[in-house]
């Protein structure tokens, strides 16, 4: 499956949020919150994430995806945003309801879409921007990655578990971020196969992969990390804190 470039001079950014998920990985705090609220450096952890989202001049709407019955963004405080409560059981489900969300409130299918994780709290306006310049005339789309820098090994099965089992090549493989930038059209329709073939999809590029076309690589930066672990708190802090002292 091919696709050619469209490089009509209308076509719109629209950056959508998933923020549904609860983050059993991370646990969660004493009162039950799920992670992407908890605090860090003295703010939610997704505010973080959307700050930079609203530096990004050019994007049309930033669409928050929550699940129904969230009232994190009832607030007075934190009602500039776009938010729908249409989250679903899965990351996918909630990226495709957001993005019917989106076409409900103007955006065409041939406009761009920007997925970011809201617990990517790292995510600069610059690195968004990058991805945008990067992808805006390709044919396919893509999304911010890293180069693996670490060496790599597999696992061995049964009694040989916890055991390694082989050192792999390195040298072609990439550590997924967010965001990935996708046409709205092809991305529903991506999802959309999925679910009827019953494949598993944990990002979009790779529900774009199995129609057969191959994303863009865009080169991210280590600190673009999903804060997944209780100890990837304490380092977004680390980091999110010094930025501030550096500003």
């Amino acid at each position: 499956m091919t696709r050619t470039a469209d490089n009509r001079s209308d076509v719109r950014f629209f950056a959508l949020i998933p923020c549904a998920g609860q983050g059993s990985r991370a646990s969660t705090s004493p009162s039950g919150q799920a992670k992407q609220y908890q605090k860090i450096a003295g703010l939610p952890m997704v505010l973080h994430t959307l700050a930079a989202f609203r530096q990004v001049g050019r994007l049309a709407r930033t669409l928050v995806v929550v699940a129904p019955g969230d009232h994190f963004f009832d607030s007075s405080a934190k009602s500039g945003f776009n938010v729908a409560a249409c989250g679903g059981a899965s990351r996918a489900d909630s990226v495709r309801q957001g993005l019917d969300a989106l076409c409900h409130a103007g955006a065409d299918t041939g406009d761009w879409v920007l997925v970011h994780d809201a617990a990517r709290c790292l995510v600069t306006p610059e690195q968004i921007n990058q991805l945008i310049d990067a992808c805006q005339h390709d044919t396919v789309g893509g999304l911010l990655a890293h180069k693996l820098p670490d060496t790599l090994k597999s696992e061995g099965t049964l009694e040989q578990q916890g055991r390694v089992a082989a050192t792999l090549d390195r040298s072609d493989k990439w550590l997924a971020q967010t965001p990935q930038m996708f046409r709205v059209g092809t991305l529903m329709h991506a999802l959309d196969s999925a679910e009827s073939e019953g494949s598993a999809v944990t990002d979009e590029s790779s529900a774009i992969e199995m129609l057969g076309l191959a994303p863009r690589l865009v080169a991210g930066s280590a600190q673009n990390f999903k804060v997944t672990y209780p100890e990837d708190f304490a380092l977004a802090e680390a980091i999110l804190l010094n930025r501030n002292r550096m500003a």
